[in-house]
């Protein structure tokens, strides 16, 4: 066993979230090692979304989706100015762009207002078009807490308080196989290091459930199906005409794989949009499909008619981490820890995809309270 060396805390994966994860259990007093395949932080989901802070609108009353996005985002707020990451409290419109969509907002704001985001109000034809004159639309809900966030200075901001606090990152570093045992998971690299580690963080996104299947000693039934929901984003040249981030009202009668085509702001103030939802068999496909512009022209003409014509150029493309497939209403995050498994010092977490990015900090308190428990 001398070829086996004793870790504290690894986490897998050096996204956003296992990044916050790491964070918290370092300030907690923990060694952290955080395992990652590829050759820098944040290259998977966390590198290509919509760099949103969300409010924490649309979720089920009561579910982690909505208890973390709304603690995370002020907790996100609060960090960033702190820090001196660059964000900005821009704010949304959800438009409805016909009677069914108008029809709906009041759900909406009542499910947002439960979930304990206040500060949210209707809003008429006129007082949306006085807000955003290029808009077109019947009504709208605005939500002055969304905003925007430059995710990679969050996550070199995480990577540098776990540094601090005595933990690190080891990139090209891919988990192979993991064994459960009675002091905790051994876990083996793709070079022949072995690490017995006491406790260990699946948070590897898009790979998460790939990496659960690998876990010797962990039942075949406490691993969920995997789905990969890919969302294509297009750009355009030119600064937007918008001010505040844009989204369609979804069909009240729709599962909410994902939010419409939105069109959102950077912090540089060009705008992108996207993204949709595209079903995919993987998680390696991040080429955005430059057949969908026409569809992508369509929607986006639905509430900014003056869209130039063939100005959406392809951009990128990211996937969602689902466990919940196409048809199906969206699965909560779900974050299984011994008590739900049986194996000690493991905690594995599933389709964490939006609001992932604004619950990081939450998630990460949330996961180094599971592991103290």
């Amino acid at each position: 066993m001398n070829d086996i060396e004793q870790v504290d805390c690894i986490v897998i994966g050096a996204g956003v979230v296992g990044l916050a994860v790491a964070r918290a259990l370092a300030l907690a007093g923990r060694e952290v090692m955080v395992l990652e395949r590829e050759a820098g932080i944040g290259m998977g989901t966390s590198s290509r979304n919509s760099e949103v802070i969300h409010a924490g609108i649309y979720y089920p009353e009561g579910s982690l989706k909505a208890r973390l996005c709304v603690e995370g985002r002020k907790a996100l707020y609060g960090y960033c100015a702190e820090r001196g990451i660059a964000h900005k409290a821009c704010g949304k419109l959800i438009v409805a762009t016909n009677a069914a969509q108008a029809a709906g907002l009041p759900a909406i704001l009542d499910k947002a207002t439960r979930n304990g985001v206040d500060d949210m109000r209707l809003l008429s034809r006129e007082e949306a078009l006085a807000l955003e004159p290029a808009l077109e639309c019947v009504a709208a809900l605005l939500s002055p807490s969304t905003g925007i966030v430059d995710s990679h200075g969050l996550m070199l901001a995480l990577q540098g308080e776990l540094e601090n606090a005595g933990g690190m990152v080891a990139c090209h570093t891919e988990v192979v196989r993991l064994q459960a045992n009675a002091d905790g998971v051994l876990v083996e690299t793709a070079d022949g290091t072995r690490l017995q580690a006491r406790t260990v963080v699946n948070a590897a996104g898009l790979h998460a459930v790939a990496i659960a299947q690998r876990i010797e000693g962990l039942a075949q039934e406490h691993i969920p199906k995997a789905y990969f929901a890919k969302g294509n984003y297009f750009t355009m040249s030119g600064r937007s005409p918008f001010e505040r981030l844009i989204y369609p009202a979804p069909d009240p009668q729709a599962h909410l794989a994902g939010l419409g085509i939105h069109l959102t702001v950077d912090l540089g103030g060009q705008v992108k949009f996207g993204p949709d939802v595209q079903w995919v068999d993987g998680a390696d496909d991040f080429q955005a499909d430059a057949s969908r512009a026409a569809e992508f022209e369509a929607a986006v003409r639905c509430y900014w008619p003056g869209l130039p014509a063939g100005s959406l150029q392809p951009g990128y493309a990211g996937i969602r981490p689902k466990i919940s497939g196409p048809n199906e209403p969206a699965a909560d995050f779900r974050i299984d820890g011994p008590a739900a498994h049986g194996v000690v010092g493991l905690v594995n977490m599933f389709g964490i995809e939006s609001p992932g990015l604004t619950s990081s900090l939450a998630l990460g308190d949330y996961v180094a309270n599971l592991i103290s428990a």
